[in-house]
């Protein structure tokens, strides 16, 4: 039986058809709405210690993490001003 990691992305679980099309919305969006390859990479490696991390999702906002940090101008919605810098 395959354990279930509550605290990864979907990147490090067995999610792969969500994560393939998370991969395929992201591809879509614009490079006026995308944050670069660095800040994902930075904001999703915040999420992956966060303890609102469960299953890919976050718990405050229900969001897959992968597709809400690929966004140029969202943020972190914890309620102490958001845990990603930029």
């Amino acid at each position: 039986m395959q354990r279930e990691c509550k605290r990864c992305l979907l990147l490090e679980s067995a999610e792969g058809d969500m994560l393939q099309l998370i991969k395929e919305k992201i591809e879509k969006l614009s490079p006026e709405e995308r944050a670069s390859q660095d800040v994902y990479e930075q904001r999703l490696s915040v999420c992956k210690d966060c303890e609102q991390l469960i299953s890919g999702m976050c718990l405050k906002c229900g969001c897959y993490v992968e597709f809400r940090a690929a966004f140029k101008d969202k943020r972190c919605p914890d309620s102490k001003g958001g845990r990603w810098k930029v």
